[in-house]
């Protein structure tokens, strides 16, 4: 008798705390020394039930994640039977995998007295007949429950109180790669955001890969949108030595796996620190919050010069910069980054040198630059009746990539940018930070340009026109 007073204790206690829940399914998982499994579970559970908009839960490799969001959603539809829950992982296999293991744990009947199922803690669930395909099922009493996807699958039709995404990125390839974080993000917005339910949640299960990956621009954008975003970080090495799980990863075994991987690797897998935060060309940037100013309060700069780089193609920026020389240092007073056309950016260009009392600017001749320079010319001679700025258009006949490696370290230690740079000239900024040395880096116009500046100090720029 006390045994069944027990038993029934604990089922109680599993539909209410998603932990106990977990616990009773899998002992031999969820043990009492396994302290990040309850923290996770109770991040879970305290999410469910807040005002919180968004989780975002990053977590080094076979340490439950995955799992327990399987639990959780097993959980959710067992305390509330119409509930829609959509998942995504990066390919419709993997999602299928998640979603047949929590339709077949709901429907798994009890062959085992001494062992919880689903429906002890949960009767009266069940799939709905006719409606229980791997990837899209319903309980009976609900309608639509679950859709797993992924970003080349399907949601149309769908509507869900949680979207659940879990690991999108599969490999440190794909962390490198701009156009797959973008296509990512362009999936999730344009697609799956679009089926959340009004007073919907969001969470966002991955290793961070990258600071541009799915949670890095979740995190940015819904803090920016106002949204309340959780965020919770787990690494497998702790600040004090020790492991978060040494059941589950030793620290001979940490030591084991990761000796042999690149550093950015080790790093992204089991310290959730972004691979291309390692892997960035430029790993620092000074600045300036005054101009160096004589008694009078005049700059004491001995001339003020410009470097643009036109765009080259469609999808590229143009970048002009305008700096100030001062004990052969640059100090940069105006940055123009963009993606309008000519029209646009010729005044523009003009405005601006008038403005920064630019003297003289260098400006890529190669595809349409030599046009570019002679309208922003003809544009300050009739437009400001100026002829102040010298403007020298000259062919670059460099290897782009070999300039910006060579040049990054005087970037780093002689060009000084405004304090507040990265609200003046976001794009621009972004760009900057995000650069990697090695990768596929989507624009490469922002770093052109501001190696072009740094070449101006150590005269190895291309075939000039009068020369600096």
């Amino acid at each position: 008798m006390d045994e069944v007073i027990v038993r029934g204790a604990k089922i109680e206690l599993a539909r209410r705390e998603f932990f106990y829940f977990c616990q009773l399914k899998a002992p031999d998982f969820y043990k009492d020394d396994r302290t990040h499994l309850a923290k996770l579970c109770n991040e879970f559970q305290e999410f469910s039930e807040s005002q919180d908009d968004v989780l975002i839960i990053a977590m080094p490799p076979r340490h439950g994640k995955s799992r327990t969001a399987g639990n959780f959603v097993e959980w959710l539809l067992g305390k509330d039977k119409t509930k829609k829950i959509m998942t995504g992982s990066y390919n419709e296999t993997l999602s299928t995998v998640f979603s047949k293991n929590v339709r077949d744990s709901i429907m798994e009947e009890k062959a085992d007295a001494n062992r919880i199922v689903f429906s002890d803690i949960f009767p009266g669930h069940r799939i709905k007949q006719g409606d229980g395909a791997m990837n899209l099922w319903s309980l009976e009493g609900g309608y639509n429950n679950y859709l797993a996807t992924s970003p080349k699958g399907t949601a149309t039709g769908f509507g869900a109180d949680y979207l659940i995404i879990d690991d999108l990125i599969k490999s440190a390839e794909e962390a490198f790669n701009a156009r797959v974080l973008a296509e990512h993000w362009s999936w999730f917005t344009n697609t799956m955001l679009s089926r959340l339910e009004e007073c919907g949640k969001i969470i966002i299960i991955m290793t961070r890969w990258a600071t541009e990956d799915l949670a890095g621009k979740a995190l940015k954008a819904f803090q920016e949108d106002g949204k309340k975003v959780r965020y919770v970080v787990m690494k497998a090495l702790q600040e004090n030595g020790e492991m978060l799980c040494p059941t589950l990863l030793s620290y001979k075994s940490y030591l084991s796996k990761t000796r042999h991987m690149a550093k950015e690797i080790a790093l992204a897998n089991y310290q959730q620190e972004p691979i291309d935060v390692k892997g960035r060309l430029y790993t620092r940037f000074k600045t300036y919050d005054r101009l160096p100013l004589d008694s009078s309060g005049k700059p004491l700069f001995t001339a003020i010069k410009n470097y643009t780089d036109t765009a080259d193609k469609g999808e590229d920026y143009l970048c002009s910069i305008t700096y100030g020389e001062y004990e052969k240092e640059a100090y940069l007073l105006d940055v123009y980054y963009t993606k309008d056309p000519m029209e646009v950016t010729e005044p523009e260009t003009a405005k601006r040198l008038m403005e920064t009392g630019c003297t003289w600017a260098k400006i890529e001749a190669n595809n349409g630059g030599r046009g570019f320079a002679r309208n922003v010319e003809r544009l300050l001679l009739q437009g400001y009746h100026s002829n102040r700025c010298r403007i020298e258009p000259f062919t670059q006949s460099q290897n782009k990539q070999a300039r910006i490696l060579t040049n990054s370290t005087w970037v780093m230690d002689h060009i000084y940018f405004p304090v507040n740079w990265a609200d003046r000239w976001p794009e621009y900024f972004d760009s900057m930070v995000r650069y990697q040395k090695e990768g596929k880096n989507e624009h490469d116009d922002a770093q052109d340009a501001t190696t072009g500046v740094a070449e101006q100090f150590n005269k190895t720029g291309g075939t000039t026109i009068g020369g600096w």
